[in-house]
């Protein structure tokens, strides 16, 4: 069955992140596993599954707070990656940090357009 969301650049963008932190999350120490590891996960879990409940929502005004959900996530996750490179868990973090970069712009886009589209 396919949804709404599932057409959405933005989810698939959040989609493969989340795939990628997955990969790199795996590769860390194991005393992260309840720490950092499982920080990163969730966070970035929560993008694309934000951006899915805010399209499924009956009203803009939910739509709009879902996404605005999704924006937090990927700035939390951010973070992380981060962090994650300063403690020495990442080799490279500037792959991840462009990939948020990109559903940044992405989910951005979807908000001005969602807002624009409310003002007329």
């Amino acid at each position: 069955m396919k949804r709404k969301h599932h057409d959405l650049h933005v989810w698939q963008e959040a989609m493969a992140l989340t795939k990628d932190i997955y990969r790199v999350t795996a590769k860390f120490p194991r005393e992260e596993v309840y720490a950092l590891t499982n920080q990163m996960r969730r966070a970035a879990v929560s993008v694309p599954s934000n951006i899915a409940e805010g399209v499924a929502r009956s009203s803009t005004r939910e739509l709009l707070q879902f996404l605005s959900i999704a924006r937090g996530s990927l700035s939390e996750l951010e973070t992380q990656v981060i962090l994650a490179q300063e403690l020495g868990y990442l080799n490279d973090k500037q792959p991840l940090l462009a990939r948020i970069e990109r559903s940044f712009g992405l989910l951005g886009g979807l908000i001005n357009s969602v807002e624009k589209k409310v003002r007329h």
